[in-house]
């Protein structure tokens, strides 16, 4: 009994996974000739069944057939098989002959009987689109008798011309809530309308789908938040998802603090260059990007080399604590850990430390007078733990009185400030004196903490010396200059707010130190991370009221 009432889990976790393989296994598709996916439309055809108060709904648009080439070692043949081994449904036989090219899943509502006393049971509902309806009648009639040969309790209604099938199996159990009894749902409803096959959780569920079809003011196609979202999204999209940001935090027991953004629509493209996962943030409320879009890269990645671990360009960072990527970051930390602060202080850790140190204050000491091109850059040290960086910021107005001021702080944290001239240009040093002695003399020795110094329209701060040193002689190309870095960039639409850059061989290291959970991410998707070269982060934006933005994964060919 508990294999088939665990049908609707396995669809369920059917379209996760294969989600997860399309993330996780495209690399592969790299080494081949590009696929042609069949993608019947860019948007979802099943929004029709689901409330425009739902949570969440994904959906992948492409036949699962075609995501074969992707597979390196035949993971999604090994799924359909382990997911319908106990049901007695053979993919080839029951499903393949009549699915087309959509499979949609969606949160429908937080408790499907709208009380809390017995326990939350979720509303789910799956729509798998059919090009052959009377192909998918007969599977899902074949489904249900023989879930009723194993012993489940079938049923039939006619609700509103559709004629709907279930089992339902309540388990009471005793708890510890105040409710002395509360109810586990375990039952399967299955119904076909027009071009989809419908199956939910619960027999509630699958006529709340009907309504929606029936009373068009009550589906999520209706939504003016996702009429708003659905132009956004790129074209051959093979898996959308839509969130209804408010519902979402509810569902995870959160309330939406400090809100900004309703909703969210996230897409995922194959292209032979890689996966472009790309994301659009919707609000009423009136936003500001943090700077002038950039129409071409950014100038001061000349001065940052090749060997670079992680790279951050962009332009204007005076205006970043009041744009809206600021605000999106408020939202999200403040809904999920009580405030932007206690999300710096867990994940960020490094950042507070080096403001401690040198008693800095990073939007007041730096950020606010950053109003042209900046680059930021991170590269690996191998005989040092701690990685060297460069901090390139061009010229402004504000630019020489933001340097008097790192100067003091400088001073304030101890530090000398004092000029020395390297490959005949004057650099300004930042050095900490240490004595030391021996039986005959004294001795001090001073060791740089950072230096900058002015070359031709930028002033360029580094960690140490060294590093000054191999920008002034051009002892490594520019990263600008670079072949992956300019596939990658070439990949994000301009114009854009600039980008953050991940060459993920030398930056691995770096960022598992920084942050151990990291391990974990990359243990979920092995064969993503094993096989990754770089990733490139940018917002782009470009109408009123969205931030959109996306994130391009660069493997390994």
């Amino acid at each position: 009994m508990n294999n088939q009432r665990s049908f609707f889990s396995f669809l369920v976790a059917g379209v996760i996974a294969l989600l997860l393989i399309i993330t996780a296994g495209f690399y592969w598709f790299f080494g081949k000739s590009p696929v042609n996916f069949s993608i019947s439309s860019s948007q979802p055809g099943a929004a029709i069944f689901v409330s425009n108060v739902s949570p969440v709904m994904v959906s992948l648009l492409v036949n699962p057939e075609s995501l074969q080439s992707l597979e390196p070692h035949g993971e999604i043949s090994q799924l359909k098989n382990s997911l319908l081994a106990k049901t007695n449904i053979d993919f080839k036989d029951d499903i393949q002959a009549w699915l087309s090219n959509e499979i949609t899943l969606a949160v429908t509502s937080q408790d499907i009987d709208h009380d809390p006393e017995n326990g939350l049971q979720p509303g789910y509902l799956m729509a798998l689109a059919t090009d052959k309806p009377a192909k998918s009648r007969e599977f899902v009639e074949l489904l249900f008798s023989k879930r009723a040969l194993a012993g489940a309790n079938l049923e039939v209604e006619q609700y509103k011309g559709v004629k709907l099938l279930y089992d339902n199996h309540e388990i009471v159990t005793p708890t510890k809530i105040q409710n002395p009894k509360s109810k586990i749902q375990n039952s399967l409803a299955g119904a076909v309308v027009d071009d989809f096959v419908l199956f939910a959780n619960d027999i509630k569920v699958l006529r709340e789908a009907i309504n929606n079809v029936q009373a068009p003011n009550l589906n999520l196609s209706s939504s003016s938040e996702y009429q708003k979202a659905i132009p956004e999204l790129p074209k051959n999209a093979v898996a959308v998802a839509f969130f209804n940001l408010p519902t979402v935090a509810q569902w995870q027991g959160l309330e939406l603090a400090e809100p900004t953004y309703n909703s969210q629509i996230l897409s995922l493209v194959l292209n032979p260059q890689g996966l472009l996962a790309e994301s659009t943030f919707l609000t009423a409320s009136k936003i500001a990007p943090v700077s002038t879009p950039l129409s071409k890269p950014v100038g001061a990645l000349q001065y940052i080399p090749e060997s670079v671990g992680l790279a951050i360009a962009g332009a204007n960072l005076s205006n970043l604590p009041n744009s809206d990527l600021a605000k999106l970051w408020q939202q999200g930390t403040a809904t999920i850990y009580g405030s932007s602060e206690a999300a710096i202080f867990r994940w960020l850790q490094p950042l507070i430390d080096v403001q401690k140190r040198w008693n800095l204050n990073f939007s007041e000491d730096i950020f606010r007078w950053v109003i042209g091109e900046y680059a930021l850059a991170i590269l690996p040290n191998q005989a040092d733990i701690k990685p060297h960086w460069v901090f390139v910021v061009e010229k402004s107005p504000q630019l020489e009185q933001g340097i008097a001021k790192l100067d003091q702080i400088a001073v304030n944290s101890g530090f000398n400030v004092s000029a020395v001239t390297l490959n005949n240009h004057k650099i300004t040093a930042w050095t900490e004196l240490k004595a030391t002695s021996d039986p005959v003399d004294v001795n001090v020795e001073a060791k740089v903490r950072g230096a900058h110094t002015t070359i031709d329209n930028y002033e360029i701060f580094t960690s140490e010396l060294g590093m000054m040193e191999k920008i002034l002689t051009h002892q490594e190309h520019p990263l600008i200059e670079n072949s992956n870095f300019q596939d990658s960039i070439a990949m994000i639409p301009q114009p854009n707010q600039g980008y953050v850059y991940i060459d993920w061989k030398k930056s691995q290291g770096f960022l598992e130190r920084q942050q151990p959970l990291l391990k974990f991410v990359e243990l979920l998707g092995k064969p993503l991370f094993d096989n990754l070269r770089s990733l490139t982060v940018s917002s782009y934006s470009t109408e009123p009221g969205t931030l959109k933005g996306g994130v391009f994964f660069q493997m390994e060919h």
